[in-house]
Formats: structure tokens, sequence, C-alpha cells
């Protein structure tokens, strides 16, 4: 009985996520990127403690899995940022004259 609460959690989480994304305007999506770089950093943080604890070695295998994949994710969405808000700066004309 529990695996199928869980699968509707999941279903559910997937559902909401979808409809919540869909409605956000496209002026927010940078500020929305930032907020989920930050959560990744905090996932990143555990990864890293989760790999350092000197458990089982399964635990540590899938330790420093998780933190080179929040790894890729925090990098990636930096990235990402910076590309968006890289289209919101003016760009130069290179036909204007200098002055003098």
């Amino acid at each position: 009985m529990e695996i199928v609460f869980l699968a509707f959690i999941l279903i559910l989480s997937i559902f909401l996520g979808f409809e919540l994304i869909n409605k956000v305007p496209a002026t927010l999506h940078t500020p929305l990127m930032s907020g989920s770089n930050a959560i990744s950093g905090i996932t990143l943080i555990g990864a890293l403690v989760s790999a350092g604890a000197g458990a089982a070695q399964m635990a540590t295998i899938l330790g420093t899995a998780a933190v080179t994949l929040a790894t890729i994710n925090v990098i990636g969405g930096y990235m990402v940022t910076d590309r968006m808000l890289g289209m919101f700066k003016k760009k130069e004309r290179g036909d204007q004259k200098a002055e003098g």
C-alpha cells in the first residue's frame, strides 16, 4: 500500500511542478533560476556530507555521484542565468560615431 501513496505523491508533484512553471512569466525566469541554484547548492552540501560520512562503501559511491551531479547542476544553472542576464544588456551599435 505504501508504494501506491509514493506513486501518487510523485505524480502529483510532477503535475504541480509542470503547472507552476508554465504559469511563470518570462520576466521572472531569471530570479526563479537563481533560487533553484541556491537550492542546488544546499543539495551539494548534503551530498558532500553523505560522501564524506565514512559509512558503507555504497553510501560513499552514491554520495560521490550526488556531488558530481549537483555540481554539474549548479554550474549549468549559473551559466544559463548569466546567459539570460546577458540578453537584457543593451547592445552598443557599431555605427555610432565618437563625439569630438
